[in-house]
């Protein structure tokens, strides 16, 4: 069981150095345009391009938090500030006493629509349009393969 540990090698760690260095440059420069021009944070757009995206604009509050691998008081808490700015209202679950959901009303509608625009064009700005389509393709099928090993297949 004493096995020598397999040290990456110098081709394997440019591409981890890579990775790690652009996944932190990116993050944060998406995150402060996302600031600049809607005003919202990255949890903010997180939970209300979800909500967008959910049948009806809502969802259960428990598959959201998993959904977007939070915990359920961060969750709690971060969607009490986003009521306390009129973004989402909670509702009783018809159909589960115990469930409770969460949904965009029509400001959180609003808010995510104007958003979304220039979100989408900072990640064409800073990412997308800098690579071929041949390196999107290698990056989604990369992507791919390591989301479905951490999180199993169909998640």
């Amino acid at each position: 069981m004493n096995q020598d540990p397999r040290w990456l090698t110098d081709r394997e760690q440019r591409a981890w150095q890579a990775y790690r260095r652009m996944t932190l440059l990116l993050n944060a420069q998406l995150a402060r345009d996302l600031a600049k021009d809607s005003g919202l944070s990255e949890p903010d757009y997180d939970v209300l391009s979800n909500l967008g995206a959910s049948p009806g604009h809502r969802r259960r509050i428990t598959e959201l938090a998993d959904r977007m691998l939070w915990s359920r008081s961060r969750m709690s808490h971060h969607l009490a500030r986003m009521q306390q700015r009129g973004l989402v209202v909670r509702e009783e679950c018809e159909t589960d006493g115990r469930g409770a959901l969460v949904a965009l009303t029509d400001k959180g509608v609003r808010t995510i629509e104007a958003a979304a625009v220039p979100h989408v064009e900072s990640v064409r700005r800073h990412f997308v349009d800098l690579l071929t389509p041949e390196q999107i393709e290698a990056f989604a099928g990369i992507g791919e393969t390591v989301v479905e090993r951490l999180t199993g297949p169909g998640e």
